[in-house]
């Protein structure tokens, strides 16, 4: 008796390959979701009854429930049952409104304790000047330095965020061919940011970055100033001294600068002193800024 012939054994499917290690926490994007298609839950079997149904009231017949129906994004609210003269939405209106009005008032009140919302700035005043050259005071060293710089150098600047004007001017004793000293003087209105934390930071702490130097706090000027001085002449004709006189007023700074550079060639001998300077510097800075004011 022959044996009935065999089906054909079907090749050994390979085993997959397991996905490659990913940094993305969640599971690959590209692999089928558990269940069915797409990630929907598996269609129920024949006779087998639903893995989702949903609850019924008594005496209503449940309704068939399609497996691959996606769920609604938000629930659907039922209409709230009437009744006497609608207190329960009258109410809820009323809260709405009032949570408003507090969450107002708090805004307000926030804003009243902080200070404003700082966009204004804080100007005392201050108008920069079309050319800071005519408008600086510098009459203190003209006693020393007689002889007028016919081109000094004057730079402004305009602008929503600040406005600032700039002089350089060059100082000579009577019969000097060249300058025997420099002037320099700067006014700057910040308009946008409160000036006052890198003011501190850059003039009271400057002999930390510059050897040699000395600071030391001035007072009656402003909200803050500083005179940052050095002399390296040590009795002798060459060296140099310099004095900066730096203040800040409101979201207003100014700084007059004063500086003498000495060599056998310069014809001056006999600079002022550094004390002399500082004086000169105090007085005409109150000057200007009070000039600079409207």
């Amino acid at each position: 008796m022959s044996t009935p012939p065999q089906p054909p054994q079907q090749p050994e499917q390979p085993p997959e390959a397991p996905a490659p290690p990913s940094a993305y926490p969640y599971p690959n994007p590209q692999s089928p979701a558990p269940g069915g298609p797409a990630g929907f839950p598996p269609a129920p079997q024949s006779g087998q009854p639903p893995l989702y149904a949903q609850p019924t009231l008594v005496g209503v017949p449940a309704q068939q429930v399609n497996p691959y129906a996606q769920p609604g994004p938000y629930p659907v609210v039922g209409t709230p049952p009437t009744g006497g003269s609608g207190g329960g939405a009258g109410r809820a209106v009323l809260w709405a409104a009032l949570g408003a009005v507090v969450a107002s008032a708090a805004w307000a009140a926030g804003v009243f304790v902080i200070g404003g919302t700082g966009d204004d700035p804080d100007l005392r005043g201050y108008k920069a000047p079309a050319n800071l050259c005519t408008s600086a005071d510098y009459s203190s060293f003209k006693d020393e330095y007689p002889e007028k710089d016919g081109t000094p150098t004057d730079n402004t600047l305009e602008d929503t965020a600040l406005d600032q004007g700039y002089c350089s001017i060059s100082l000579k004793k009577t019969g000097s061919s060249y300058a025997d000293a420099y002037l320099s003087v700067q006014l700057d209105l910040h308009k946008k940011t409160d000036p006052g934390p890198e003011f501190t930071a850059q003039w009271k702490n400057y002999d930390d970055s510059h050897d040699g130097y000395d600071v030391d706090p001035v007072t009656g000027i402003g909200d803050e100033a500083y005179i940052v001085s050095e002399d390296t002449t040590n009795g002798t004709d060459s060296g140099s001294r310099y004095a900066t006189l730096a203040v800040r007023d409101g979201w207003v700074t100014y700084t007059m600068g004063y500086s003498s550079y000495l060599s056998s060639y310069d014809d001056d001998k006999d600079p002022p002193e550094l004390d002399e300077v500082i004086d000169w510097l105090k007085t005409d800075t109150r000057t200007t800024l009070e000039d600079l004011k409207d």
